[in-house]
């Protein structure tokens, strides 16, 4: 709780005290007689200038520049009303309900106060994962230094217990990292040399030596830190309603309580007092608070439980959008795939040992950086001997032509096998095969693929889970991976072979099917519904696509919803998406959408409750039917933003 949270539940805990004193002072008799009433007006005034002479002071503040039409204006001009009612003779004393209409309005206050800061700690928590200082070597000593000031290429070392300040590679030390903060992976995550790190992670055991390899308003915790900043400033279309209510509705309040107070007993006979009363419980009852507050509180609520997942989510607009998703579409490498070439696969010849095939073929592939060449090399668990490697030329569009060890070897595709005149035996496998042969005989062939994310499969199913009605992949791979991917991971529908270019059109067309499919069905319903949805959120079957590439920045922006992979997403891809993944697993999308779809129905059971609440005590408010009170209507009031506040509470917990 904060200094100022405490200050203010100290002044109504000490104006509720002493109310209650006055309360019990009133309904004793202690106070009768010719003055007993006005002593009473004097008791109960302490407790309600203590609790609200703030909001008295904020109404005052508003009329003179020029902005009177606000909650603070409704609540002084009811609570007034309610003291004034002392006046006439004939009325019956509202001082106790004056001040505790203001009282528990505060009270009302205290806990959307609580309730923002306490959802803001859950955002702010990420704050904290901005580095302080980096530790760098000079002139033989290790100093401490601005994170600014480091530049690319430069060594930083981290020490056990530190965050790593800024991205790049561990050229030295093993260790654990912590990427909680980041991902919301509770797992320790292993690096050593050779492994690229990202800024924010602390480090939990060994120390390690980073060579930073982007400068540090461009690494990951700088880009997390402003997407956090941007967040709050991007609202959702009911977020953005609600705020536009709330500015014509209160004058119109104002105006209706107007007319009840002075129409009433010319039209209907009302004695001035009921008139007034009514009105005052009116204005009490028609106070905005419960939605003004609770409809944002809400959307901040589900972006901080985003935020606790690992889930970066850049405005409610975004939440909101996410929440109707029909389709998602998928890039597919370093989106569904890890996006490297990794060995899957040896088949040999018979009486060959799958260790020679890729002995050979690392010695050919030595001199070469293609990533297919790297890939081999890497699954070559033995050590490569230079000095047995006689000669190396380079077959165009074929393979590799080397003499090794006193031996001709060849390692290429099918087309190099066949002008060499080599039988070979062709694979069922998808990938990129890598035929090998010694001495102008076939000894196996090795198969190259991108591998699937571990979660990849799980995404897809949850996606559907969670009613996704298509789910799409958009790669520029060829036709036969494509489907290779798409039928293990059961992808709905799949485009080969495509431009990025090709990859926005696509995308194009889908929305376009999105549209045409919700406006078909009876007329009526989906009329209105899309009429709804233009109103107070976003059309129907909204469209997410999830990309990782500076390729896919186009298709991110032109989207409904751009998702991105954080960790190891391009700049690109991140600024052009509303939505980051930190942990890059697209399993998370599921939960975000569910996030999205929660935090929708929690706002709008706000809106229905609050609005409803208030109808009805509203009519009964009104002078010719005089059912209502103003204890009623402090509960149509605080007591209807209280619930709806504890209600948008809620949504702190769905990202757990």
């Amino acid at each position: 709780m904060t200094h100022k949270q405490k200050k203010m539940l100290a002044r109504v805990g000490a104006a509720l005290a002493i109310f209650i004193v006055v309360e019990i002072i009133a309904h004793t008799g202690l106070v009768e007689g010719e003055h007993g009433l006005w002593i009473q007006f004097g008791l109960f005034l302490v407790p309600y200038l203590i609790a609200g002479y703030d909001v008295l002071g904020r109404a005052v503040h508003g009329i003179t520049h020029g902005q009177p039409f606000d909650e603070n204006l409704l609540m002084s001009i009811a609570t007034i009303g309610a003291f004034a009612l002392v006046f006439f003779p004939e009325a019956e004393p509202h001082m106790a309900e004056g001040a505790a209409v203001m009282l528990f309005y505060q009270v009302g206050e205290f806990f959307e106060e609580y309730a923002v800061g306490r959802t803001r700690r859950s955002i702010t928590e990420m704050m904290d994962i901005a580095p302080d200082y980096a530790n760098i070597m000079r002139d033989g000593d290790l100093v401490q230094v601005d994170p600014y000031e480091v530049a690319i290429g430069d060594e930083i070392v981290v020490k056990p217990g530190e965050r790593i300040p800024l991205d790049g590679i561990v050229v030295d030390g093993a260790s654990q990292l912590d990427t909680s903060a980041l991902t919301g992976e509770s797992v320790p995550r292993v690096v050593e040399a050779g492994v690229a790190v990202v800024s924010g992670c602390v480090n939990m055991t060994g120390v390690l030596t980073v060579r930073a390899t982007k400068p540090f308003d461009q690494s990951t915790v700088s880009r997390i830190l402003e997407l956090v900043e941007e967040a709050s400033e991007k609202k959702g279309r009911t977020e953005a309603f609600i705020t536009r209510f709330a500015r014509y509705y209160t004058p119109i309040v104002v105006g209706l309580a107007a007319i009840i107070a002075f129409a009433s007993p010319v039209l209907f006979g009302q004695s001035w007092t009921d008139s007034i009363k009514g009105a005052l419980i009116f204005l009490v009852v028609s106070c905005p608070c419960a939605l003004v507050i609770s409809v944002p509180l809400s959307f901040f609520s589900g972006i901080g439980a985003a935020s606790r997942a690992g889930i970066m989510v850049k405005g409610s607009v975004y939440l909101e959008a996410l929440a109707a998703a029909e389709t998602v579409v998928f890039d597919k490498t370093g989106t569904l795939t890890n996006g490297t070439f990794n060995v899957v696969a040896v088949h040999t010849a018979e009486g060959v040992a799958p260790d020679l095939v890729l002995s050979y073929a690392a010695h050919a592939e030595a001199y070469s950086d293609h990533p297919i060449a790297l890939s081999v090399k890497a699954s070559y668990s033995g050590v490569i001997d230079r000095d047995q490697i006689a000669r190396v030329e380079e077959r165009s569009g074929m393979g590799i032509a080397a003499d090794i060890d006193s031996h001709a070897v060849l390692v290429g595709n099918d087309k190099l096998m066949e002008a060499e005149g080599i039988d070979f035996k062709n694979c069922e496998l998808v990938g990129t095969i890598l035929y090998v042969a010694l001495d102008g005989r076939h000894i196996g062939h090795i198969v190259i693929a991108d591998v699937l994310k571990d979660d990849a499969e799980a995404a897809v199913r949850d996606l559907h889970a969670v009613g996704v009605k298509r789910i799409v992949m958009l790669t520029g791979d060829r036709e036969e991976v494509a489907a290779a991917v798409a039928d293990r991971l059961g992808i709905d529908e799949f485009h080969a072979q495509l431009m990025p270019g090709d990859k926005v059109s696509r995308v194009e067309r889908l929305m376009a099917r999105n549209d045409a499919a919700n406006a078909s069905g009876p007329a009526f319903g989906k009329a209105s519904s899309k009429r709804f949805g233009a109103r107070f959120g976003h059309r129907e079957g909204t469209l997410a696509f999830v990309g990782d590439g500076i390729n896919d920045a186009p298709v991110l922006m032109r989207s409904d919803v751009g998702i991105a992979m954080g960790a190891m997403g391009s700049d690109a891809a991140i600024e052009a998406a509303d939505v980051v993944l930190m942990d890059d697993k697209p399993s998370n999308i599921a939960r975000t959408v569910t996030i999205a779809r929660k935090t929708m129905a929690i706002v709008w059971q706000n809106i229905i409750f609050a609005i409803g609440v208030k109808v009805v005590i509203m009519i009964l408010a009104l002078p010719f039917i005089g059912i209502a009170t103003m204890w009623l209507a402090v509960f149509g009031d605080v007591g209807v933003a209280c619930l709806a506040i504890l209600n948008s509470m809620r949504a702190l917990r769905l990202g757990r």
